[in-house]
């Protein structure tokens, strides 16, 4: 299958990484330095599953360059979406598939703004990994699972022949879902309160969920994160803020989320599409969220500072 895999971080490396070991067609979409050691010393994997190594693989920053393909991997940050959609474009053609697998609730829809939304599976990947050099990539906890599926909730005969292709990527578990839009908020619930606990004290996973103080605020944040789904009418389990709490439990101690380490580093984050857009959400159905708002108003000096939008 041709592949593209747009946005080459973490996470996007590692799944397109994956899906060349199988024998598909990818090429990595990225930039500078990154992307001229992928061109000229392939793409290394170091994983806490095995290492492994794509070499020679194919890289361009220029989408224009590789023609229509069947599968387009989207795992650019969620505030750049709406910025690459136009260049998604040439990439398409009547069977082409576009997996958005951002942070978030929204990339599917804010995809759907400039492209045809029949091309459009949501989905999502839940693991720790990033760029540790150009061309090399660092997956450091989390088993990884991705899910993707049809809005509509049917097991489509494309959406299960994507299926069989991600059946045979090793070091994936992967789920066609049949309600893709609970996966979305049920991973929503868990990092979105991480993401923002962690970049408010500047604390890996296992301090926050460590002090009563944190702990405290961490699980209210997941229960407001449950009932902006809810109000939404997104059907949870009861047990959603349980469960979601014993899995951030289990994750290595010293975890940080990519939106954290974003914030940590000065760089533009996904705070408006985490925090925020529990707030958004929220307002919307007058639901109160006081702690992801207290996190998100408290961020926004330094997401205004690293876009420029301030200084200090």
């Amino acid at each position: 299958m041709k592949i593209v895999v747009f946005g080459t971080g973490g996470v996007g490396g590692y799944l397109g990484g994956r899906l060349a070991q199988a024998g598909n067609d990818v090429t990595f979409i990225a930039r500078g330095a990154h992307k001229e050691s992928i061109q000229s010393r392939g793409l290394r994997v170091k994983s806490i599953n095995g290492d492994f190594s794509i070499d020679p693989a194919k890289s361009t920053d220029d989408p224009k360059t590789i023609g229509s393909v069947d599968l387009v991997l989207c795992s650019v940050k969620s505030w750049q979406v709406k910025e690459i959609a136009n260049q998604i474009k040439p990439l398409i053609s009547s069977n082409t598939i576009i997996i958005p697998i951002q942070n978030g609730v929204e990339a599917h829809t804010t995809l759907s703004a400039s492209i045809d939304g029949k091309h459009i599976f949501p989905g999502l990947c839940q693991m720790i990994s990033l760029v540790e050099t150009p061309g090399v990539i660092s997956h450091t906890g989390i088993d990884p699972y991705l899910a993707f599926g049809e809005l509509d909730g049917s097991m489509s005969p494309r959406l299960e022949k994507l299926a069989k292709l991600f059946a045979a990527v090793k070091g994936v578990r992967v789920n066609p879902s049949e309600n893709i839009l609970q996966e979305l908020w049920l991973k929503f619930m868990f990092i979105a309160p991480w993401s923002g606990m962690g970049a408010l004290t500047r604390s890996p996973v296992g301090i926050v969920r460590q002090l009563q103080q944190t702990r405290e605020m961490l699980v209210r944040s997941i229960q407001e994160v449950f009932e902006v789904a809810q109000a939404n009418g997104v059907k949870l389990d009861a047990a959603a803020v349980n469960s979601t709490l014993a899995f951030i439990d289990k994750v290595p101690a010293n975890g940080t989320a990519s939106m954290q380490r974003d914030i940590m580093e000065g760089k533009p984050s996904e705070l408006h599409e985490q925090s925020g857009a529990v707030v958004r959400h929220g307002e919307k159905k007058g639901v109160h969220t006081p702690v992801n708002r207290f996190i998100y108003h408290s961020l926004l000096p330094l997401e205004y500072k690293a876009r420029g939008e301030i200084s200090f």
